[in-house]
């Protein structure tokens, strides 16, 4: 007979024989006394295990059998319960004490249980003395001291990620072995409502945070908040690390308006989605004010900027789907009369078959930007765009190109732009490598072409995160 069947069962014949008990001589009921005593460091023991603590296994006293029928098998369920909860112990510490051989996954239903039985036990054996079950007449015993948490469980994830390049150029050879970039990332749920993230990035021989944030969810209004250092929600790349973007670098028009690697702050962001639907559509939008990084925008100013964004999703059949999106930003430096205004629109396809969505795919993304900035009383407005492909063609290989087109953000009037095909072998889900080709045009500095091969390798238990 299942256990927990067996302890309700031997329960209640003893709850029928209470009364039988109840007038039974003065030693029995010294016996039951001991017995509600035990129920209580049991109770205790429970109560430190659901707290996530790791209570002391070691067997508990019980009163020897007295050869009553009804009080024996009380004892015997009290037995039980201490059996089943060291054993639950042993399941939920490891490493405090040998493992049962077999853990369920889910331990929660059985410490319900057991704290049901022990309570009811508790219960009756006070009923058994002759006295009411009422605990406030004899508070229970302080809990015993318990063993120290598992530190492992204490302990962030870590993960890390290294980014080697190997650079042929036309004309005069530099810089051909380059450590682009190395990142550790940590992160850790605190408890049942937040989490933190912190990406550290060892690059040029300089420590930076790349990101480091708290956020909660589950919030009222499906909100998300997070609070901290953030790449910004612009585009549909721009959220992305640099390890993994579809090509090697980021878009021209990021790296001319935004900033070399993109655009992040210190700030707040809100997240949440609209509680209506367009033609069947999940619409998002992001609040975010922050202390931004860039010279373009906001020069070396440290003032307070806005970022809204709208993200629109379309499940277009089994296989593809769409998502537009809207960005707007918006900053002031005080100190050099600059106002910078960004607006931007994004456009991504994914086809992506459910029945081969490790072997097939393919994406096309769009985006455009209008950066609108008046300086020293002159207005400027200046464009740019790119438009990027890639395919997977089998479980392994990936195929992409991408074209940038970007005018100079001010000052003299330079357009750039940019094809960059690529080829990219996944060796293992922990190592890519990646050969790409470059020609880059200006206006004011010429031509210019790379071949690169690239090797980026990750470990932990989040490789190669998006971000």
């Amino acid at each position: 007979m299942h256990a927990r069947a067996r302890t309700v069962i031997l329960l209640a014949l003893w709850w029928l024989g209470g009364t039988s008990l109840a007038a039974a001589q003065v030693p029995e009921g010294s016996r039951a006394d001991s017995l509600a005593a035990v129920l209580n460091r049991l109770t205790a023991r429970i109560d430190s295990l659901e707290s996530g603590h790791c209570p002391d296994t070691t067997r508990l006293a019980l009163p020897a059998p007295s050869g009553n029928a009804r009080a024996d098998s009380l004892l015997a369920v009290t037995a039980e319960l201490d059996r089943r909860l060291r054993t639950l112990r042993d399941q939920r510490c490891a490493g405090a004490a040998p493992a049962a051989p077999a853990a369920p996954a889910d331990t929660t239903d059985e410490l319900a249980a057991i704290r049901a039985a022990a309570a009811g036990a508790a219960g009756g054996a006070a009923a058994a003395g002759g006295t009411p079950a009422d605990t406030t007449a004899a508070p229970p015993p302080a809990p015993e001291p318990q063993a120290p948490r598992n530190a492992s469980a204490l302990n962030p994830e870590i993960s890390a990620t290294g980014d080697i390049r190997l650079v042929a150029r036309d004309g005069h050879q530099h810089d051909n072995g380059v450590a682009r970039e190395f990142e550790v990332g940590l992160q850790s749920t605190l408890d049942p409502y937040s989490t933190a993230k912190i990406f550290l990035s060892f690059e040029n021989g300089e420590v930076g945070v790349e990101e480091g944030y708290l956020y909660w969810t589950g919030l009222p209004g499906k909100l998300r908040v997070d609070v901290g250092k953030f790449r910004q929600q612009l585009g549909d790349l721009n959220r992305w690390h640099l390890h993994a973007l579809p090509e090697t670098e980021y878009p021209l028009v990021y790296q001319r308006f935004l900033a070399p690697e993109g655009l992040s702050g210190v700030g707040v962001s809100l997240y949440t989605t609209l509680p209506v639907s367009l033609l069947g559509g999940t619409h998002e939008v992001w609040v975010q004010g922050t202390t931004a990084e860039s010279q373009t925008l906001f020069g070396d100013g440290h003032q307070p900027s806005l970022l809204l964004r709208l993200q629109n999703f379309w499940q277009l059949n089994r296989s593809t789907y769409a998502q537009i999106g809207i960005t707007g930003v918006g900053g002031n430096d005080d100190d050099s009369d600059l106002r910078s205004r960004l607006g931007g629109l994004d456009f991504r396809l994914t086809w992506r078959p459910p029945e081969a969505g490790t072997r097939r795919e393919v994406t096309f993304r769009a985006e455009g930007y209008r950066l609108h900035a008046t300086e020293a009383g002159t207005t400027t407005d200046r464009y740019g765009t790119f438009l990027d492909l890639s395919a997977r063609l089998s479980r392994r290989w990936i195929a992409a190109g991408r074209y940038d087109w970007v005018e100079a953000p001010r000052g003299p009037d330079d357009t750039e732009w940019r094809i960059t095909p690529s080829l990219t072998w996944w060796q293992s889900e922990f190592v890519y490598l990646r050969l790409e080709g470059e020609h880059r045009d200006s206006e004011l500095e010429g031509t210019q072409n790379l071949l690169t091969l690239q090797a980026v390798f990750a470990m932990g238990p989040h490789k190669h995160e998006t971000y």
